[in-house]
């Protein structure tokens, strides 16, 4: 099977690319590497450094006979979605609709889109929140999230597209960035194997479900194996508090370091959790590592690359 990964130099994507090569399958990755990293990707894996908003695109659907995309190319920092919706659309909406027309063009059967489960669901009824709960993103990154989502069920509808949507929850794990405002769990460990002292935001009991990427990697293993069109949550159902997580983390990489807040973060989702009953049902996926051990993985290969 060739597949193509959009973001397969980044975080999540690198690892579903080792995953779907190592099930051998034939992979090609593009990505910008403006968040990505080069050494991150197989040399197994056909590279194209690429935006997903470029007219090339197309020439790499037609000089390959592509079954699936794996899409995870995307602007992912929220905080940036907010100070610049514009850029956030034409990124994360007419990229993907460049994406998927070239799909259509092509002959593509199905579409493996990354979506959100913390953004999408904005600030929840119920705990934690199914795929049936209301979506109603409270930020333009969750919105353009959703509207992407809205666009697969049309190729789907019109084109007879298939896709299997799977919304994270927060996704950690080694090869996470740790600059920039996303990812707590790199931030805390980077800060912490430098002697300083991350800020936690506010009184620190804002939760969150953190799921290890080697579970989300297991998750799009059996997307591509599943067949029709469907949404599925990725996630743990369980919260953490971001107190709970510095002392764990701290515990791992620095037990000295001091616990700082500082003002809360305007805005910020109080509680954020998602149940995986549908996906266990339907796919037969469950998470199996659990936090300690996840972020225990993630600290040492934080030791090793900052070393």
């Amino acid at each position: 099977m060739t597949i193509l990964v959009t973001g397969g130099a980044g975080f999540i994507g690198s690892h579903i690319v080792d995953a779907y090569l190592n099930e051998g399958n034939n992979v090609i990755v593009i990505d910008d590497l403006s968040s990505g990293v080069r050494e991150n990707v197989n040399p197994k894996a056909e590279f194209h450094k690429l935006d997903i908003r470029s007219p090339e695109i197309e020439e790499i659907f037609e000089r390959h006979a592509i079954d699936v995309v794996n899409h995870h190319a995307a602007q992912m920092d929220v905080r940036r979605s907010v100070s610049d919706p514009k850029f956030d659309a034409s990124v994360n909406v007419l990229g993907g609709l460049n994406i998927f027309e070239a799909a259509r063009k092509f002959d593509v059967k199905k579409i493996i889109f990354s979506s959100t489960g913390g953004a999408i669901y904005g600030e929840q009824d119920y705990f934690p929140a199914d795929e049936e709960h209301p979506v109603r993103p409270l930020s333009p990154y969750g919105i353009t999230k959703l509207v992407t989502e809205k666009y697969l069920s049309y190729y789907k509808q019109v084109h007879g597209i298939d896709h299997v949507i799977l919304r994270y929850a927060n996704v950690y794990g080694p090869r996470q960035n740790p600059h920039g405002e996303a990812g707590v769990v790199a931030i805390f460990a980077r800060k912490m194997l430098h002697g300083e002292s991350p800020v936690i935001n506010g009184d620190g009991k804002q939760t969150r479900d953190y799921t290890f990427v080697g579970d989300v990697v297991r998750g799009n293993l059996l997307a591509l194996k599943s067949s029709g069109s469907n949404i599925f949550n990725i996630g743990t159902g369980i919260e953490t508090d971001v107190n709970q997580l510095f002392q764990i983390l701290r515990g791992w990489l620095n037990p000295g370091c001091a616990e700082n807040h500082g003002p809360a973060m305007q805005g910020e989702q109080r509680r954020s959790v998602i149940t995986y009953k549908k996906i266990q049902r339907e796919l037969g996926w469950s998470p199996i590592v659990e936090l300690s051990e996840g972020l225990r993985l993630t600290a040492d290969s934080f030791k090793k690359k900052f070393a």
